[in-house]
């Protein structure tokens, strides 16, 4: 009943009457066929925001951030939807979309939050760390969809509402936080050839250099200039580093040594991991063919710190470029290539990024098949199989970051210390001594006790001054004893005897879960062979 109180309060009710009895008045001006009363109506049309909702049910931004999943995913599919007026899918609502996903990439994009990617069969899975939030998302390829007749829009597009509400609320306060104006203002003529998200991190780019230089005081304020500029004021780190940039760059460099300033405060201001991100595809000029995936390249390698160009209208750079130094291209042949640049698969970019690490081009070329693209979701050491490109990969890393790799049963500590290792040994060698002697103690006394009771069987009384019969008898009790090999089994069945109904219930759905693992892992390992058979 309280639900019900808290709900009939609700403020969207009322105007929702309010809709409802204005239709009427629209139909009855349509039933008079007064075409001006309509009009005018048409006009005044009361409307309704979520707003508060959005508020009520997110006190926090941080909890906007964790429930950003699924709203992604909601406005990335409606954006790639063709508009569809039977279904209420119109075009305002399509183009909307496209411009809050473009927005959100976009953000992404400038700050260097994305940490990883996969492309399936559904669509490409991002995962961007925004304010200590990790937000996965899936986008649809670029293809035409069609609209199926079993799914109800209905539903559909009443969780996009409140969507599209809480996406623009988010991108307002993340623009925000970087200091660039929200809604951001783009440049016409690249929004009509739809580079809409080069033109957003165009205007991202500069509206943060403007207002960084702007907070960060370079040019002297009004105090510091009081007496002609002798007000004592000790510079730091970054005033002498900038000073050190404006003497070594010419006066008429001004664009550059501004590109300069951001990056030195942006280096103050990001984390380790951030820096990794930016510093991957930072020397590197990519250029991509029309047949590659061009909007999910275009977010991918500027998030990466690379430069991007494409074939068409309003690329930054033209093919005939002699500076750049990749190509991406999907097709079995290449008729004009450049010497001075590689070109590779689009696989190469998301291996590298979800590696971290500039992968060598040798297994990317064209008409090569590409290697198995690895999701960087699943987590191969719990899993009990790593694929052997993910070896390769972990080697690759280690080599790029000039450390040696532990072999399978040490850890990167007993590499750092090796008197670990000593230590560890001795300790191991004495506990294995100890407990080989127990065992061969205990071997001796129930074999000597199996020999008591055999003699006791036979009718001869067991005393000291009676020498046991060593060989055949041994050999007998034996075949008599248990194999060792039976014993977990009744350990397993004696404990599961002990357990309670609902406890022995969850050990057995335990035992199924890992005997499918086990299952997949030799399914997979099959599959392995009979490829590496084809191959041969």
């Amino acid at each position: 009943m309280k639900d019900i109180m808290f709900l009939a309060h609700e403020p969207l009710l009322e105007k929702f009457r309010e809709i409802r009895a204005y239709d009427k008045k629209i139909k009855r001006a349509l039933a008079k066929k007064n075409k001006d009363e309509v009009a005018r109506l048409e006009k005044n049309r009361p409307s309704y925001t979520l707003d508060h909702l959005v508020k009520e049910r997110y006190p926090q931004f941080v909890d906007a951030l964790r429930d950003l999943d699924d709203c992604l995913t909601m406005i990335h599919l409606f954006a790639a939807l063709p508009a569809v007026e039977s279904e209420r899918i119109n075009v305002n609502r399509i183009h909307n979309c496209r411009r809050l996903s473009h927005e959100w990439q976009a953000y992404i994009s400038r700050t260097h939050s994305l940490r990883k990617t996969f492309i399936s069969v559904k669509g490409i899975y991002y995962q961007a760390e925004v304010q200590g939030q990790k937000i996965t998302w899936l986008t649809p390829h670029a293809l035409q969809q069609v609209i199926p007749d079993d799914v109800d829009f209905n539903v559909m597009l009443t969780f996009l509402e409140f969507y599209e509400t809480l996406l623009a609320f988010a991108n307002f306060k993340l623009y925000h936080s970087i200091n660039v104006k929200y809604p951001p203002t783009l440049d016409p003529r690249l929004e009509a050839l739809a580079a809409d998200l080069y033109a957003l991190s165009r205007y991202l780019a500069a509206s943060s250099r403007t207002l960084l230089l702007d907070n960060k005081a370079i040019v002297p304020s009004e105090s510091e200039q009081v007496d002609g500029g002798q007000a004592d004021r000790q510079p730091n780190e970054t005033d002498v580093r900038l000073a050190l940039l404006q003497n070594q760059l010419p006066a008429n460099e001004s664009s550059s040594l501004t590109r300069l300033v951001v990056d030195v405060i942006d280096e103050d201001e990001d984390d380790m991991e951030t820096r990794e991100c930016k510093a991957l595809f930072k020397n590197l000029k990519i250029f991509l063919s029309r047949e590659v995936p061009r909007e999910s390249l275009l977010f991918v390698i500027p998030a990466f710190g690379g430069v991007v160009g494409w074939d068409g209208d309003g690329s930054p750079i033209k093919e005939s470029d002699e500076s750049i130094t990749h190509q991406i291209v999907d097709r079995p042949t290449q008729p004009h290539m450049f010497l001075s640049r590689d070109y590779v698969q689009p696989q190469w970019v998301y291996d590298c990024v979800n590696s971290l690490i500039i992968i060598p081009t040798e297994n990317y070329l064209i008409g090569r098949v590409a290697p198995p693209h690895l999701s960087p979701f699943v987590d191969n050491e719990a899993e009990g199989y790593v694929p052997e490109y993910a070896e390769t990969i972990k080697r690759l890393q280690a080599a790029y970051k000039k450390q040696l790799l532990p072999m399978p049963d040490l850890e990167q500590q007993d590499i750092d210390d090796p008197k670990n290792l000593f230590i560890e040994g001795v300790i191991n060698r004495s506990e294995d001594t100890e407990a080989s002697q127990r065992k061969r103690e205990r071997e001796i006394l129930e074999k000597q006790y199996h020999n008591e009771l055999k003699i006791e069987m036979q009718g001869v009384t067991c005393s000291a001054s009676v020498p046991l019969q060593g060989n055949t008898l041994d050999e007998d009790i034996e075949g008599s004893i248990p194999q060792p090999d039976h014993a977990p089994n009744e350990n397993e069945n004696l404990s599961k005897s002990l357990m309670s109904r609902k406890k022995r219930k969850l050990y057995e759905a335990m035992q199924i879960g890992k005997a499918r693992k086990r299952a997949d892992i030799e399914l997979l390992k099959e599959r392995k062979k009979k490829a590496d058979k084809q191959n041969d």
